[in-house]
């Protein structure tokens, strides 16, 4: 009879082991999905001009949100480019490099980095800044594939 009580005993105490197990484990995903981690924003794109005003704002985990809208998945091909133009623009933004508009300009940019702000027109790519013409190629071909827009 002891020897029963003592099975007896040891099964409780795996059962309430294996019980708190599981609540440990479902507490630990219900607290995981509490957190929303999200990845840093690469740039904030601004075009002004005569089609109207653009934002495209780009996050490293791959998403593009147009004029503010719902983030769209960029394909990976796009994220790329748009990673390698935040380090190409790195120098620039940290001088936060201020073009001012000269006649003729049709568009105006504006890009947004954690390392500073770079404002430009769009005839201002030239040796001394020949990635600004990534950037104005960038927000051209996203206007249209990410935000359906005419470009």
């Amino acid at each position: 009879m002891a020897a029963d009580d003592l099975t007896g005993r040891r099964r409780v105490r795996r059962r309430r082991r294996a019980a708190a197990i599981v609540a440990a484990l479902v507490a630990g995903l219900a607290l995981a999905g509490c957190f929303d981690v999200q990845e840093p924003d690469l740039f904030l794109l601004t075009r002004t001009g005569p089609a109207g005003k653009l934002t495209l704002l780009v996050n490293y985990g791959g998403t593009i949100s147009c004029n503010g809208g719902k983030a769209k998945t960029l394909s990976s091909s796009t994220l790329i480019t748009a990673r390698d133009l935040t380090d190409n623009l790195g120098t620039d933004a940290t001088h936060n490099l201020t073009i001012a508009a000269e006649p003729g300009t049709v568009n105006y940019f504006r890009i947004k980095m954690q390392q500073g702000t770079i404002s430009f027109p769009d005839k201002a790519a030239d040796a001394a800044h020949p990635n600004l013409a990534q950037a104005e190629l960038f927000a051209t071909q996203e206007a249209v594939h990410a935000c359906g827009l005419s470009g």
